[in-house]
């Protein structure tokens, strides 16, 4: 397996480990309980960007840019909200 497959296979599982987290933090039914998912959650979320980051500076990750015309008409249909 290669670098790149293997880093795009840790991104998804730490993503995924990211979403249990939201969700024990979102359904946690005590204060203590809330904190440790949510102290989880952004350990987690710090791994997946320095996953990001390191895939992003070998051209692993690309993304495309957004057209102008559709950000802003996403900003004119959530102004009013």
């Amino acid at each position: 397996m290669e670098d790149k497959e293997l880093m795009e296979n840790h991104l998804l599982v730490v993503k995924g480990i990211c979403d249990l987290y939201l969700h024990g933090t979102l359904e946690a039914t005590t204060a203590e309980i809330h904190s440790a998912f949510k102290d989880a959650l952004n350990e987690e979320l710090d791994i997946q960007n320095k996953i990001y980051n390191l895939m992003s500076a070998r051209n692993w990750y690309k993304t495309d840019s957004a057209e102008a015309t559709k950000v802003a008409a996403a900003k004119q249909k959530f102004s009013n909200c």
